[in-house]
């Protein structure tokens, strides 16, 4: 049988070819039985196609590339999404199975055709899910810049969970976020296995010099993490990802409940990033919460809120005497003789007192760092608690 006659058969027999195509799928392949009836039927467009483009290339074969891609085209772009590349791969192997049923007997230079043009759609096909992956990317990667800008700015808004969503963020419950420098050479895909190892996902922003990674626990609680346990502390967390910072210091927000919650994380770390360097023994990484008194003589009022409220606050409500005996003894250079002798009260009486203090507020007056800590939020306390006392006055004035 010459060509043009082969021609001419496999054009009558190309209906044939594609109704056993398609009850092969649905008998071989689940997948594809268990598709909704629209994208089955793009599918089978797909099978057609590729059988019609087959005939045209076997009359012309240097126009493989175009006819290959023309293939594809006749699906719509949402299937490369429900349609994987090992899929569209079974669907090329059932097809040419089927052909090649069909055509036996009919010459093995009419097999070879079929052999080279099925490598060449398959060549095609892992391109165009190349191509629509390397898109995807790019568009993955600007949607996580915004968010994470979002996060820091705290500028959150009702389409922020759609966009976290549409990242395919795996994490749950609680968040915090990380702020360092970017190193000179900065991989990406590294950190993020990193964190699968360590049982978290992140979303990471790099801001010129700045890098960012909000942190949250991954949703499978039960996989076997080697490098750590699930629900570790997020400081043993930032601690394994320290090493894919730059050199400088490191700072880790509090722990907010949700993602959504994360830009009070996010303000939090910044404030302790820029003041982190007025802390010459800062550990790498330090948490924002320990950079407290820093963050409030730099005028962040969440540091002076925290301060007041934390500190202050609890202490004044327990007992004036863990008040004025705290203040006694920073005053008096954490001397315990000193401030026995200030108060008229045993140095024991002191030691209690100072005990007292740390059951109630979790700070040790005794260390140098927690004592800095502890007077920085008296002194807030008092300048708060002087306002609150002019400003009712002024009220009770303008009454009278």
């Amino acid at each position: 049988m010459d060509k043009q006659a082969t021609l001419a058969w496999l054009r009558r027999i190309s209906g044939d070819i594609s109704t056993a195509t398609l009850r092969r799928l649905e008998d071989s392949l689940p997948w594809y039985s268990e598709m909704p009836p629209g994208r089955r039927s793009a599918v089978g467009l797909v099978a057609q196609a590729g059988i019609t483009s087959f005939i045209e290339w076997y009359e012309d074969p240097t126009h493989t590339p175009t006819i290959a891609a023309d293939i594809f085209a006749a699906a719509p772009r949402e299937l490369l999404r429900s349609v994987s590349l090992q899929q569209t791969l079974q669907l090329v192997r059932i097809t040419v199975d089927v052909t090649e049923e069909k055509v036996a007997g009919r010459g093995d230079h009419l097999r070879e055709a079929i052999l080279l043009y099925s490598r060449e759609v398959a060549f095609t096909a892992a391109d165009v899910y190349a191509r629509a992956a390397e898109s995807r990317g790019l568009w993955d990667a600007r949607l996580e810049a915004l968010v994470v800008d979002t996060i820091l700015t705290g500028e959150t808004d009702d389409e922020l969970p759609s966009r976290i969503a549409a990242l395919g963020w795996h994490g749950h419950g609680e968040v915090a976020v990380l702020v360092g420098t970017t190193p000179s050479s900065f991989d990406v895909d590294q950190v993020r296995r990193k964190a699968r190892k360590l049982g978290v996902d992140v979303l990471i922003g790099v801001q010129g010099s700045r890098l960012v990674l909000v942190v949250g626990r991954a949703e499978d609680p039960s996989a076997d993490h080697h490098d750590t346990a699930p629900g570790h502390a997020f400081v043993d967390i930032a601690t394994e990802l320290e090493p894919y910072f730059g050199s400088g210091h490191l700072v880790l927000g509090p722990t907010v409940p949700a993602l959504v919650d994360a830009s009070r994380s996010a303000r939090a770390a910044l404030a302790g990033f820029a003041v982190a360097a007025s802390w010459r023994a800062a550990p790498r990484p330090v948490e924002a919460d320990d950079l407290l008194p820093e963050r409030a003589l730099a005028g962040d009022v969440i540091a002076k809120q925290t301060l007041v409220e934390r500190i202050f606050r609890p202490l004044e409500g327990h007992s004036t005497d863990l008040v004025t005996t705290l203040w006694s003894y920073l005053d008096n250079g954490r001397s315990l003789e000193a401030t026995a002798r200030e108060l008229f009260v045993h140095p024991n009486t002191v030691r209690y007192r100072l005990k007292r203090v740390s059951d109630v507020i979790g700070w040790d007056a005794t260390g140098p760092r927690e004592a800095l800590i502890l007077q920085t939020a008296l002194i807030l306390g008092s300048i708060s608690s002087s306002e609150h006392a002019r400003r009712r006055q002024s009220a009770r004035r303008a009454r009278s």
